[in-house]
């Protein structure tokens, strides 16, 4: 059974909240709540640890992954203003 409280949030922090929630095609409601989950589980922790594995682990091929993928637009193209 779902319970139903009040909170007071700043205009700009219910707007990014509910930006976000729209960014994730989830109503502000499930948006919130999945944020609390995440943040009492662990859930949330777990995840940013995996990341930084990931960055650690692979990170030196990402970035040239990422410099390959920019080159094509660095390089000036014939008919562009300088």
């Amino acid at each position: 059974m779902k319970k139903q409280t009040q909170v007071r949030l700043e205009e700009d922090v219910l707007a990014a909240g509910k930006a976000a929630a729209a960014a994730r095609r989830l109503d502000f409601n499930k948006y919130v709540e999945r944020l609390i989950i995440e943040d009492t589980t662990g859930a949330r922790a777990a995840g940013m640890a995996a990341a930084q594995r990931l960055i650690n682990e692979h990170g030196a091929f990402l970035d040239d992954l990422e410099e390959q993928l920019d080159a094509p637009y660095a390089q000036p193209q014939p008919g562009a203003a300088a």
